[in-house]
């Protein structure tokens, strides 16, 4: 017998290649469907409601789709000063954003949510987190920040950097209670949830 055969159906609401990769070292069984939401942060909105907002709504909309399932939304939003740094985009957005952060403590806020599609109410149905990261960049010329954008082009990052790659290189210290949390997809929150969701893990029942 499979030995997920049990397990519900597991989906993954995201885009993000990052996230994807993330989830398969749990060696579960998922499939990916992406969210269509609109991703703009409400006005007032503090960065870490907009995060947990957003992965909410993400988680939501896929398992409206996809009756009895659990669902992962998960959101990051990065802050300095209490302002929401988000994805740059493009190579000038990318420079201005690390100009601002060098030398500075940038807060990741990755909000995450676990959606269980097998509950009729919906407060019942999502648990929430939100993973807090504390970034300290270091305090780098615009040669090395420009040329480290050519290598890296992470311009679908918050923050412009990706601890996973090269862009550990431009961090000086890295403060959290999850190490895949600042990736994108907060590991150990995760897996608390899905074990409160009735998952079990290395094929035992």
């Amino acid at each position: 017998m499979d030995q997920f055969s049990d397990l519900p159906r597991l989906i993954l609401g995201s885009s993000s290649s990052y996230r994807k990769e993330l989830l398969s070292r749990l060696g579960l069984p998922f499939e990916v469907i992406v969210p269509d939401i609109d991703e703009t942060p409400l006005a007032g909105e503090t960065p870490d409601a907009t995060a947990m907002r957003l992965a909410k709504e993400k988680a939501r909309a896929v398992a409206q789709k996809a009756e009895g399932a659990l669902v992962i939304g998960s959101d990051q939003v990065a802050t300095l000063d209490g302002e929401q740094i988000g994805k740059p985009g493009n190579h000038e957005n990318a420079l201005k954003q690390l100009q601002k952060m060098r030398g500075r403590e940038v807060i990741f806020h990755t909000a995450l949510c676990l959606w269980d599609g097998r509950r009729s109410d919906p407060y019942e149905a999502a648990q929430l987190r939100n993973v807090q990261t504390i970034v300290t960049f270091r305090d780098l010329p615009d040669t090395e920040l420009d040329a480290y954008l050519r290598i890296e082009q992470p311009y679908d990052c918050a923050g412009s950097a990706k601890n996973e790659g090269l862009g550990i290189a431009i961090l000086k210290d890295i403060r959290n209670d999850d190490p895949t949390a600042l990736t994108g997809l907060p590991l150990i929150a995760l897996t608390d949830m899905l074990r409160h969701a009735g998952v079990r893990f290395f094929g035992l029942k």
